[in-house]
């Protein structure tokens, strides 16, 4: 265990108190700037909610757009982009090793007798 001598306490003491003026100088008046801070950064929260939950009434409605549209088209048709609708084409038919004919009829890459 370490011993510090009466001479070593008091300069731990006199450090301790010099922290404690040096703080004191450093935050005094502070009191104010916190609480001012604080208060514009909760306006500015509460003003981002609010864009935040128009914004999110508007993406709600787009997407319920967006569904009511999707069952609209007809079935066979192929959405690429955007606004670009490509029109039915004839299923792709190829043979498996064993001469039965291969068809996929919604171009999504896997065999309709397996998408069920």
């Amino acid at each position: 265990m370490l011993s510090f001598t009466s001479d070593q306490w008091v300069i731990v003491a006199l450090i301790f108190v010099l922290g404690l003026l040096v703080g004191g100088f450093l935050f005094s008046g502070g009191g104010r700037k916190w609480k001012q801070r604080y208060t514009v950064e909760t306006d500015r929260r509460k003003e981002l909610e609010r864009t935040h939950a128009d914004r999110e009434k508007d993406w709600r409605e787009q997407d319920s757009l967006r569904a009511a549209a999707l069952k609209d088209r007809p079935r066979d048709e192929r959405v690429v982009g955007r606004d670009e609708v490509i029109a039915p084409r004839d299923p792709v038919i190829r043979r498996d090793r064993d001469s039965i004919p291969v068809v996929d009829r919604n171009d999504d890459g896997v065999i309709d007798n397996r998408d069920r």
